[in-house]
């Protein structure tokens, strides 16, 4: 099979597939969608045809409706643009779980990219202890996170897993069950999520997938490329940050904070049970079975009873697994020593944490909680600051910063805000006491400005009892283009101070710095975003190198090219020897979490292809920027980044976001737990608004701005100046610029201007739309010229193959999201029945999710 080209593997294990169970699909009867399955194929050829012609979407929608339900009620023929939503989101279902189960026969599981590949090259280049070298202290960290970019509930997540099994197996029978159980559950949540409900469904996908895979590597790792010998390595970590992130989410509370990491604690700890109960029908001779039975009461006590006592730790349990791999290879030839050696490994990797939760809050809510901190304490008569403290200069407040102690008591504290900022600090110490110091062991602060902003936090942990060293990371999180252009700066503060250059030295002579690409982007446009970090990354680098400290840089990555996403593990294999690359840090979130790591395959394919990229980078090859490219690089953003400010300027850019795209109904939806924004002000403030609904409102507009605005205008320029051939040679000759204009093509792929279109007749936002498709086909136009392609993403026909055939599904389900927009914008002009609105309002809600889930990556 694999012989066969991706494409058509793709076209026969997919695309025929999903046109055979969608017809199943359409025959079976549902309490609610009676005739759906007969309507909706006429509907989306409608639209099809419409839009070829030039109507707009109310024209696509009344002349359905005078075809096949002329006579009908208005009732009746909303009822059928609902029916025909709960339809279309089952069919993006479907089509998940079929390319998920024929993902290990479309991607080639040992092919380049994957581990066996990177070692059969090492092998060949006579490299493989320089590979055994470099993953010896290379690391990839994924952390997991909530942000409302999917809204799967966990009874559609169990049927696409059991749907993805039973496709695998060409189980008709039970393919026609599950099609049935799926049209009749719900998928629509009444209530929101709590940070404590996205902990629970993300921990589905570490018991059921990363429990399974990131061992499967490490073992492949350790057998073949150390040839069987250990490594203290453990190569792959997780991350955590639903209960954690306490960002602009007023639900996270210090209770939620200890009640996850219990649950991440439960959860391994159920998992190892389990595997032990597992291990005991293997080994049952003497000497094994006993310490066996040992461990398995134990488990029992912590798991079934939920033991509280602190008297079982990763330490005590690998000393008793030690043990009986001595025996089992001393006494018993070593019979099943590789289940036992998968289980210790497991152990050595998930620890009793399962995955590191992560502290986040922002700087200028810990800068207000912690000047009401020093008020209180010195209105106490405490002498911890000098009186003149606010007073002092910023180097001076540093200084003091650096050194005070304490053991701060809460109940002191006459602030809100102060008091769950020290608790949730107290909380990490419960954490790393219960679950080890990796159960939570990293305190991030988004919107980093200045090195004041790193010492307040460290202060603050400093003075929460904690003795000698602190266990913890302060991670300062880099995100406008100003504060990225002022990182390094604010590190060379940070590093010149003794105190917290000590601390980085018990920390084993570590930084972590985070970097937002959703922020960058949203501040800067798509180019100045990618570059600036680029830049911040190699600034960071040798400021770090020059004070022997190594940085580990992070990335605040979503889904969409947009938001640093695309083709992720291209970007790490394109860096230079200019930006340090010892481990790869990245957020996984939405639907990335579902479609790169939502199965066993898709999960070990996709964190390979991590791995690789960076073995390729540091093992086999160095992509480095020359001085030209250089110089072209930093004009094109320069240029692109004049031209997104000056459009997110324009007098018409935040009315037209309010107006006429779906960005206030995602306040309205019941997606994620957190907010849409930062603030509780009914205006629209772009500074506070958040990252995900400003790219996700782009995108259900079927326009995506974020990913391409400014590129187009940028290429042009060398364009006019007869300097193309410039930028074509920058394209061949550099991995890094060729993958990110190769992901804004993916952005520029997923737009259509067609379903938008009649705003350009709109006495308002006319000229408005009209700029943003103007630049949409400009940009189009040149990297099309650049790339020599006849059509975006020519050469990822796979990628493309399954962009259209998604859109392809939505196309009914957008027509009508537009059609629902602009009935309400008619009837709150003719102040018409309130009752109506409400009704269109929430036919726009239930429309965002099918739309969401299709896109993946939702740009």
């Amino acid at each position: 099979m694999s012989a066969l080209p991706k494409l058509t593997r793709f076209n026969d294990n997919v695309l025929s597939k999903y046109q055979i169970y969608n017809s199943i699909f359409i025959t079976l009867p549902f309490d609610t969608i009676d005739n759906t399955g007969v309507l909706l194929p006429l509907f989306h050829k409608i639209c099809e045809k419409g839009f070829q012609q030039g109507n707009n979407p109310t024209e696509i929608v009344e002349q359905f409706f005078a075809k096949y339900l002329d006579s009908s009620e208005e009732k009746n023929k909303k009822d059928l643009l609902f029916q025909f939503i709960q339809y279309i989101e089952r069919q993006v279902v479907l089509f998940d779980a079929i390319e998920d189960a024929a993902f290990p026969i479309v991607n080639n599981m040992d092919g380049f990219g994957t581990l066996r590949n990177s070692k059969e090259i090492a092998i060949l280049s006579d490299k493989k202890e320089e590979l055994k070298k470099h993953l010896e202290d290379f690391k990839v960290r994924v952390v997991l996170t909530a942000h409302p970019t999917q809204f799967y509930p966990g009874s559609v997540l169990g049927i696409i897993t059991d749907l993805d099994k039973a496709i695998q197996q060409d189980d008709l029978l039970l393919i026609k069950k599950l099609l049935a159980q799926l049209g009749k559950t719900p998928f629509y949540k009444k209530t929101k999520p709590t940070p404590y409900d996205e902990a629970i469904s993300l921990i589905w996908y570490l018991e059921n997938v990363f429990y399974h895979s990131v061992p499967k590597i490490y073992n492949y790792i350790q057998q073949h490329i150390y040839d069987g010998h250990p490594t203290e390595n453990e190569i792959i970590d997780l991350g955590f940050w639903p209960g954690g992130d306490r960002d602009g989410n007023p639900f996270v509370t210090t209770q939620i904070t200890l009640d996850v990491a219990e649950k991440l604690r439960q959860s391994i700890l159920r998992s190892y049970y389990r595997d032990v109960k597992r291990l005991k029908r293997r080994f049952t001779f003497d000497g094994v079975q006993e310490i066996l039975a040992q461990i398995e009461k134990r488990l029992y006590k912590h798991v079934i009873r939920s033991y509280a006592k602190v008297n079982f730790s990763q330490k005590i349990l690998l000393e008793d697994l030690y043990e009986a791999r001595e025996i089992v290879i001393n006494n018993h030839d070593s019979l099943f020593i590789e289940e036992l050696n998968d289980f210790i490994n497991k152990v050595r990797i998930f620890g009793f944490h399962f995955a590191t939760l992560d502290i986040r809050q922002d700087s200028r809510v810990h800068h207000q909680a912690f000047t009401q901190i020093v008020n209180d304490l010195l209105a106490s008569g405490d002498t911890t600051f000098p009186e003149n403290y606010h007073q002092l200069n910023e180097k001076d407040q540093i200084n003091v910063l650096a050194v005070i102690k304490g053991n701060i008591d809460p109940t002191i504290l006459s602030d809100k805000m102060s008091v769950s900022t020290i608790e949730s600090i107290y909380a990490l110490k419960t954490i790393q006491k219960r679950n080890g110091e990796r159960g939570a062991n990293r305190y991030i602060i988004s919107n980093n400005q200045t090195a004041l902003n790193v010492m307040q936090t460290f202060a603050m942990l400093n003075l929460c009892g904690f003795e000698n060293e602190l266990p913890v990371d302060v991670i300062p999180l880099f995100e406008t283009v100003d504060d990225l252009e002022n990182a390094s700066d604010v590190m060379r503060t940070l590093y010149s101070n003794n105190t917290y250059r000590y601390h980085l030295s018990k920390r084993g002579d570590k930084q972590t710095i985070m970097l937002g690409f959703s922020d960058g982007t949203k501040d800067g446009g798509y180019l100045m975003a990618n570059w600036g970090i680029f830049k911040a990354k190699e600034a960071l680098t040798k400021i770090s190198r020059e004070f022997d400290i190594e940085v580990i840089f992070f990335d605040g990555r979503g889904g969409p090219p947009a938001r640093g996403g695309g083709k992720t593990h291209q970007f790490y294999a394109s860096l230079g020897p200019t930006i340090e690359d010892k481990e790869i840090q990245l957020t996984i979130q939405g639907q990335t979490i579902s479609s790169n790591f939502g199965t066993l395959n898709s999960s070990q394919f996709n964190l390979e292809q991590l791995i690789s990229s960076g073995i390729k980078n540091e093992v086999f090859t160095k992509d480095q920027l020359n001085d030209s490219h250089r110089t072209i690089i930093d004009d094109l953003a320069q240029t692109s980044y004049k031209t997104y400010v000056d459009f997110k300027n324009h007098p018409q850019f935040l009315p037209y976001l309010e107006q006429m795209s779906t960005l206030k109904y995602y306040a309205k939806t019941n997606i994620g737990s957190r907010p849409s924004k930062r603030s509780n002000s009914d205006t629209l403030d772009f500074s506070a608004l958040r990252a995900i609904p400003f790219v996700g409102s782009w995108s259900q507009l079927k326009q995506n701005v974020p990913g391409f605005f400014g590129v187009g205008t940028a290429l042009k320029k060398y364009e006019d100046a007869d300097r193309f051939d410039e930028i074509v040679e920058f394209y061949n000759a550099s991995d890094f610029f060729k993958t990110l204009l190769e992901n804004s093509m993916m952005s520029l792929s997923k737009s259509f201007f067609g379903l938008t279109a009649y705003m350009a007749d709109d006495e308002i936002f006319g000229e408005f739309w009209t700029l943003i498709y103007e630049e949409y086909k400009t940009t189009k136009r040149l990297l099309l010229k650049l790339t020599g392609h006849a059509e975006l993403m020519e050469n990822y026909p796979v990628g493309k193959a399954s962009i259209e055939m998604r859109e392809s599904i939505v196309l009914p389900l957008l027509t009508i999201q537009q059609f629902a927009l602009k009935r309400i914008q008619e009837l709150q002009k003719s102040e018409g029945n309130t009752e109506e609105i409400e009704v269109f309002e929430k036919m726009v809600m239930r429309s965002l999710f099918g739309n969401i889930n299709a896109s993946r990556n939702s740009a």
